[in-house]
C-alpha cells in the first residue's frame, strides 16, 4: 500500500516510518522539520519525503494513496498553549483540510491522530468513548474539533478513524523527555532526584509511542465495517496509572532516587482513567507489545547506554518545548 504519514520525523512518526516500510508499504512522509536535530539515533527514512508545512499540503501530494496517517501537530498540552492561534490553525484546520483533500483525490481512509487528553477533567473513573468530553486545553479542543469536523466526511468512498491515543512514552529514535514517564526517569537519572510537580495523584492511561505506531497499522488494515467514522480510545485497560505509580517504577529502576513531591502546578485537574473495550472489541488481534515496567526497563537502558546527563536533562534535544520556542519561526501565521 501506499501510505501518506504527516509528522513522520516525530517521536512516534519515526516508529511508524520503520514499522511501514517492514511490512512493506511504500511511504509518504510530510515534515516540517520543526525538530531536527533532535534524534538520539538513525533513523528510518521515507520512500518520498515532503519538506512543508502541512497547512500548504496539496491535492497532488495525496494523490494515489491508500491511507493519511495524520500525526503532525503542536503535541501536547504545554506546547499548544505556547500560542493557542497556531495550535488550532495547524491541529485543527489543517487537519480537517487534510481530510477534505484526501477524500478529493480519492484517499479512502484517513487515520487521525486524537488523544485521550479530550476526557480532560473527567467526570468519573473508566471513561469511554461515549462519556462526556471535558478539555482543558487548546490541543485537546482542537482534537475534538477535528473529530467533529472531519466526520461529516465520511461516507461509502471514505473512511476516517479517530485514535484517541493514551499518554506515550518509551524510548523512540526521535527521543523527548517531556512527556510524565519519560520525564520522572530522565530527571533520577541526570539528577539524583525524581521530581513530581503535582501531589502524584491524577491518573493517566499510557502507552509505548511504538504501540501507538502498531495502532495506526493495524487500523490501516482493519475491516471497513468495523471501523468507519470512530473514535477509539488506544491503550490497554491495564494500563492506567497513577503518577505516583510511574514514582515507584522509577524507583525501583533506581532505588537511590530520592522522590520528592513539589506540589508547585497545585492540583492537576487532569485526571483521567480510560477504558479500551471499544479497541479490544474491534481489533481482537491487536495486543500492546509493552506495559510501563517493559517499557521503562527498555528506556532505562537506553538512557544509560546514550549517557544521559545533566546536561542532556537541561538541554533543548529532548524537550520539544524548548525547542519550538527557538523555532517558532518557522511557523508561518503565528503571530
Amino acid at each position: 500500500m501506499k501510505v501518506f504519514v504527516t509528522g513522520h520525523k516525530g517521536y512516534i512518526g519515526a516508529h511508524l516510518v520503520d514499522l511501514l516500510k517492514q511490512a512493506g508499504h511504500y511511504v509518504t512522509g510530510c515534515d516540517l522539520g520543526l525538530f531536527d536535530g533532535c534524534a538520539w539515533e538513525a533513523v528510518v527514512s521515507a520512500d518520498r519525503d515532503l519538506h512543508k508545512d502541512v497547512r500548504d499540503v496539496t491535492i497532488e501530494d495525496l494523490s494515489g494513496h491508500d491511507c493519511v496517517m495524520h500525526l503532525a501537530a503542536l503535541s501536547n498540552d504545554p506546547m499548544g498553549e505556547v500560542n493557542a492561534a497556531a495550535t488550532y490553525s495547524i491541529n485543527r484546520d489543517a487537519s480537517i483540510r487534510i481530510a477534505q483533500l484526501a477524500k478529493k483525490a480519492g484517499v479512502p481512509r484517513y487515520l487521525f491522530a486524537a488523544s485521550c487528553s479530550v476526557y480532560g477533567a473527567g467526570e468519573k473513573l473508566d471513561l469511554n468513548e461515549t462519556d462526556p468530553l471535558n478539555p482543558l486545553t487548546a490541543y485537546a479542543k482542537s482534537k475534538i474539533d477535528t473529530e467533529r469536523g472531519v466526520s461529516s466526511l465520511a461516507d461509502a468512498s471514505f473512511t476516517p478513524v479517530y485514535l484517541r491515543n493514551a499518554t506515550a512514552y518509551g524510548h523512540s529514535p526521535m527521543l523527548r523527555i517531556d512527556l510524565v514517564v519519560n520525564n520522572l526517569l530522565a530527571c533520577a537519572i541526570a539528577t539524583g532526584e525524581i521530581r513530581i510537580m503535582s501531589d502524584g495523584s491524577p491518573w493517566r492511561p499510557l502507552i509505548h509511542c511504538r504501540d501507538i505506531a502498531r495502532a495506526f497499522v493495524a487500523f490501516m488494515t482493519a475491516p471497513k465495517e468495523r471501523v468507519h467514522n470512530k473514535a477509539v480510545n488506544v491503550g490497554g485497560n491495564t494500563e492506567n496509572y497513577q503518577v505516583r505509580d510511574v514514582v515507584d517504577q522509577v524507583k525501583r529502576l533506581i532505588p537511590g532516587a530520592k522522590a520528592t513531591y513539589t506540589g508547585e502546578v497545585g492540583v492537576d485537574p487532569r485526571n483521567y482513567r480510560v477504558k479500551f473495550d471499544l479497541l479490544n472489541t474491534l481489533l481482537p488481534d491487536f495486543k500492546l507489545q509493552y506495559n510501563v515496567a517493559a517499557g521503562m526497563e527498555e528506556l532505562y537502558s537506553k538512557l544509560i547506554e546514550h549517557r544521559f546527563n545533566k546536561s542532556d536533562w537541561e538541554g533543548d534535544q529532548f524537550v520539544r518545548l524548548r525547542t519550538l520556542k527557538r523555532r517558532l519561526g518557522l511557523l508561518k501565521n503565528v503571530a
